[in-house]
């Protein structure tokens, strides 16, 4: 079977389909940008003090939402927190973050310190270059489609 040749297209034609890609793709890039960090999953440091703790009831980790018990110090009292977390020993020593509202009695819900310090500062430009790239990767292969030869790509 012989497939005819596609009619010609004009200029105007031609930087509409490379401009509708292009538009899209830094539109999404701008609404991403505009979202913040908050968009890739990146949450604020939580405030608080870092302290010593000690894993008083270990969790295992094939149970759904496991929680460590632990016991630190704060103000010179021993405290006991819940630690959304698995797989410490019991007595083993950890760092956890004892947010600054915690209440004065009862049990406080701590959570861990980044392992990395400064690892924060790096996520979202990451983040964004590659939502430029993925954009760009879109508006490419949308262009080579338009602008094939009439027939499918994968049945060429």
């Amino acid at each position: 079977m012989q497939v005819s040749a596609p009619p010609e297209k004009s200029a105007i034609t031609r930087w509409l389909q490379v401009g509708i890609p292009v538009a899209a793709g830094v539109l999404v890039v701008v609404l991403a940008w505009l979202a913040g960090p908050g968009l890739f999953g990146i949450h604020a440091k939580v405030a608080g003090t870092s302290v010593a703790a000690q894993v008083s009831k270990a969790a295992d980790c094939s149970a759904p939402g496991a929680a460590e018990t632990v016991t630190f110090q704060l103000g010179g009292k021993p405290r006991e927190g819940t630690l959304d977390s698995c797989g410490h020993g019991k007595g083993e020593h950890l760092q956890v973050v004892v947010p600054d509202d915690a209440p004065a009695d009862g049990t406080i819900a701590v959570t861990t310190p980044d392992s990395t310090a400064g690892a924060q500062d790096l996520r979202a430009p990451i983040a964004l270059v590659l939502l430029v790239f993925a954009c760009f990767c879109g508006g490419m292969y949308a262009y080579l489609v338009i602008r094939g030869s009439g027939k499918l790509a994968l049945l060429s």
